[in-house]
């Protein structure tokens, strides 16, 4: 952590003012800006914060010559233009997930952070919940012998009310919105974080509860994303992983990932979208019956009651305080942000053509 307090500013007042500010304040950072089109909602949020430098117009806040770093939480469809713009001006840029709304998106985004030589991450903290720092130990220590296959089950019951769901940019797709972009792209990244770099994809999406309102008119629209989503990614050093995730689902039942090698098995449960912070995994080795393993200390997340998404943030936010210091982007950077981002377009190229989709 630096001696002196290095300062940034926040775009986006949703996951940014739950998660973001308070923990980046706790990871040694000073939050001293923060934006949004809403003003109302900023100016509540700010004055709630003790935030002083208050903003509606993002490129303002981003000239600012007293910051050292944008986080960027809005929609999707404004990463590319807000880190662009970032990096340009010298800042150092933590991007929220998904990260562009298309790979060529990604790639310019990517390049610009490359050019500027500042550190660029995007906020996967999922690599960073102890279950799967967990599962890449094991998977690294070959616990499991040759990886063949990985299945993930995930049913959701966010869209599942009595009435409609109000309408937000979610689902809109020129916003970016869809589960695949809002969960399947966490997944994308913590399986290439497993098993490397993807060959070939087959994907299906689909919107089973599509119904919105619109609480200006009260009128009930179509949303244009997907709630559900399935895929099947082929890996280059061999193996196959499958996910199927949906928000219609009712009862709700978690996520159970299950891992399988040549030697050995690892399961992971959860029973809500993100990975436990106890760590527990579930295991077998040459046969022998399926046991929980012990945790390692080294995997015990900080401890912080305020939201239970805060423990991998924070260890997430400490890669990207020593990337500033060492002048380097931990992953996951936004070389892994355009890889992610050019699996996410083949699972939609993939549910548009009916055929599977190579990868270069």
């Amino acid at each position: 952590m630096p001696s002196t307090k290095r300062r940034i500013g926040v775009i986006g007042v949703g996951f940014g003012a739950q998660v973001y500010v308070p923990g980046l304040r706790s990871e040694g950072w000073e939050v001293t800006a923060i934006c949004s089109r809403n003003r109302e909602k900023l100016s509540t949020i700010a004055d709630a914060a003790g935030i002083a430098g208050v903003y509606t117009d993002p490129m303002e806040m981003i000239r600012r010559n007293d910051l050292d770093a944008i986080a960027i939480t809005s929609p999707p469809a404004s990463h590319r233009d807000l880190s662009i713009a970032a990096l340009e001006a010298g800042k150092h840029v933590l991007c929220e997930k998904p990260f562009a709304l298309n790979a060529r998106e990604a790639a310019e985004m990517h390049d610009a952070a490359q050019r500027s030589g500042r550190t660029a991450m995007v906020d996967h903290e999922f690599r960073h919940a102890p279950q799967r720092a967990y599962i890449k130990q094991l998977l690294t220590d070959g616990h499991i012998g040759k990886f063949q296959l990985c299945t993930i089950e995930m049913s959701l019951d966010r869209y599942v009310s009595a009435q409609p769901r109000p309408l937000t940019w979610n689902a809109y797709r020129s916003e970016g919105g869809g589960a695949l972009g809002a969960l399947g792209s966490h997944y994308i990244d913590g399986l290439r974080q497993w098993f490397g770099e993807i060959a070939a994809v087959n994907g299906h999406l689909a919107s089973l509860r599509p119904d919105v309102v619109d609480v200006a008119t009260g009128k009930i629209v179509k949303a244009e994303t997907d709630d559900t989503f399935l895929f099947t990614l082929m890996f280059r050093n061999g193996g196959i992983a499958t996910m199927s995730a949906t928000f219609a689902a009712t009862p709700a039942r978690g996520a159970k990932i299950i891992i399988m090698g040549d030697k050995g098995t690892l399961i992971a449960e959860q029973p809500e979208p993100n990975p436990l912070d106890d760590g527990t995994v579930i295991a077998s080795r040459d046969g022998a019956p399926l046991r929980e393993l012990a945790t390692p200390a080294k995997y015990t997340p900080p401890s912080d009651d305020r939201d239970h998404r805060l423990a991998a943030f924070r260890l997430l936010v400490r890669d990207f305080t020593m990337g500033i210091e060492t002048h380097t982007s931990p992953a996951p950077n936004f070389t892994d942000g355009l890889r992610c981002q050019e699996v996410l377009d083949a699972v939609r190229e993939s549910s548009e053509s009916g055929r599977t989709v190579e990868l270069g």
